[in-house]
């Protein structure tokens, strides 16, 4: 029986996407030139979309013209605007026009790359932006590839996925260490006894990390300022060497999530070399202030480490997801992770100058990301990038300046970069219900953190278009609804 070829009306040829692709381009300009008429946070209760739309999928091909309305009938309604300049809440998430252009380009060429034969140039531009990048930031040489080095650079998906991959890279090491001099230890054996360690304020992907690399992790104290620093870290590795356990990895936050606080990695660096273990850097959203030389002081201590990783998806102008990570070695990376089917192998992989990246990552299959890197780079320059930071640490001070003039309030933390950490002078009962009402308003948006054991509300500069008029607008906000709650409360 021959099957009749169908051609259905739905599929869009090379034309019909020439002319939707102006249409979508024309969309996403107009939604991102109009954004903060939108409120910043939806209003809609858990399960609103199920009921918008049909149970299963169309059997015949939908318009074209009718999944555009739904967008703004069903999407929209429901989205968070991040890109607002009124979304103040967690860090920012990177967009600018050049990374978008270039995340089409990603998205139609399509490759997978795996390996460098799967496209070279997917590849080999990873390695150049990661050299590039490492440049800017005045890294240590050895973490530059160059064409002899031993370290270099790769695009992880996320900071927790750099993270992950640093510590599974540290926890091989480690046991195959103590396997060189013990050969009659079992890898069981050895594991039970790994202890990893973080700052207590470090973000929670690095406990999961742990959870995932089935090792033990013990968290840091931190001083006054929510840092750790290098005497805590030796007494605790003291205490647990003499309960016959095996220190092996720790992972040093510079920008804490909570606070924005940094490590002391200067006093860390050292111990983590003296004791063997493997010393990580995690900088997801601060790091990119890093190219600026009034920050990078703040990254000394970087030559200790054994990887470091920031996201540029944050701060840096470039999409999501783009986490950037270099490692001193790369064999201590390669050399946990190498499988090599047959089917996978290629004639250029012994040169010396081919970089396989599956062998730097969990997933086997990666995007073009360099894309967005190379395009962002190139179109903003350096000082084009360090001034958009500089400008976001400016308004950062701006709100730090309001929030000090106001006596009902206080500052919770140093603010060192885009983010003010404060509260209402009160409860911690006062303070959510202010952060209730500001939620409610869906007029700027704002998450908490807690900080010795206070509930503080986070104030961070997000948005590539957020200027002063919005954070005197949100000042505005949060001092009317501050009256309205101190009124009632009396």
């Amino acid at each position: 029986m021959i099957v009749p070829l169908l051609c259905f009306s739905g599929t869009m040829d090379a034309a019909e996407f020439r002319r939707r692709g102006r249409e979508m381009v024309d969309y996403v300009a107009d939604y991102l030139e109009n954004i903060e008429q939108r409120p910043v946070y939806p209003d809609v209760e858990p399960g609103y979309l199920r009921s918008l739309i049909p149970t299963e999928a169309p059997l015949e091909p939908d318009n074209y013209d009718d999944i555009i309305k739904d967008v703004e009938r069903i999407i929209m309604p429901g989205v968070t605007h991040w890109q607002s300049p009124y979304f103040f809440a967690y860090f920012p998430a990177a967009s600018s026009y050049p990374a978008m252009l270039a995340d089409m380009l990603c998205g139609a060429i399509g490759c997978i790359g795996f390996s460098w034969a799967a496209s070279p140039a997917c590849t080999e531009l990873e390695t150049v932006m990661l050299d590039w990048l490492g440049k800017m930031l005045k890294l240590p040489e050895h973490f530059i590839a160059g064409t002899h080095g031993h370290g270099g650079g790769v695009i992880q998906s996320t900071a927790s996925e750099a993270t992950l991959m640093s510590l599974l890279a540290a926890r091989c090491k480690a046991v195959r260490r103590v396997q060189e001099t013990n050969p009659e230890r079992l890898e069981a054996e050895v594991l039970s006894k790994l202890v990893a360690y973080s700052s207590e304020q470090a973000h929670s992907s690095v406990e999961r990390a742990s959870l995932i690399g089935g090792v033990m992790m013990r968290k840091v104290p931190t001083d006054n300022t929510y840092a750790v620093g290098g005497g805590m870290l030796k007494k605790m590795l003291e205490e647990d060497r003499a309960a016959g356990l095996i220190p092996f990895y720790f992972c040093a936050t510079l920008g804490t999530t909570s606070s924005c606080a940094f490590d002391h990695i200067t006093e860390l660096g050292p111990i983590c070399n003296e004791e063997n273990m493997w010393m990580h850097i995690d900088a997801a959203y601060a790091g990119s202030a890093f190219i600026c030389p009034e920050f990078r002081p703040l990254l000394n201590g970087i030559e200790f480490a054994d990887s470091f990783n920031f996201n540029p998806h944050k701060w840096l102008l470039i999409n999501f997801d783009c986490s950037t990570m270099w490692v001193k070695k790369r064999q201590d990376i390669i050399g946990a992770f190498k499988v090599e089917p047959l089917y996978l192998k290629h004639e250029n992989q012994e040169s010396g100058l081919v970089t396989d990246y599956r062998h730097w990552q969990i997933p086997l299959g990666r995007r073009f990301r360099s894309l967005k890197m190379w395009f962002v780079f190139r179109l903003y320059g350096i000082e084009g990038l360090q001034a958009h930071i500089r400008k976001q640490v400016v308004l950062a001070k701006e709100f730090e300046s309001l929030v000090r003039a106001d006596k009902r309030f206080e500052i919770c933390a140093e603010v060192v970069m885009g983010l003010v950490c404060f509260r209402l002078k009160g409860s911690n009962e006062l303070n959510q219900l202010l952060l209730k009402r500001i939620t409610e308003s869906r007029t700027i948006h704002l998450v908490p953190c807690q900080l010795s054991g206070l509930f503080v509300l986070r104030f961070a500069v997000c948005s590539r278009v957020t200027d002063s008029g919005h954070v005197q607008h949100a000042w505005r906000q949060i001092t009317q609804l501050s009256c309205e709650l101190l009124q009632s409360d009396h």
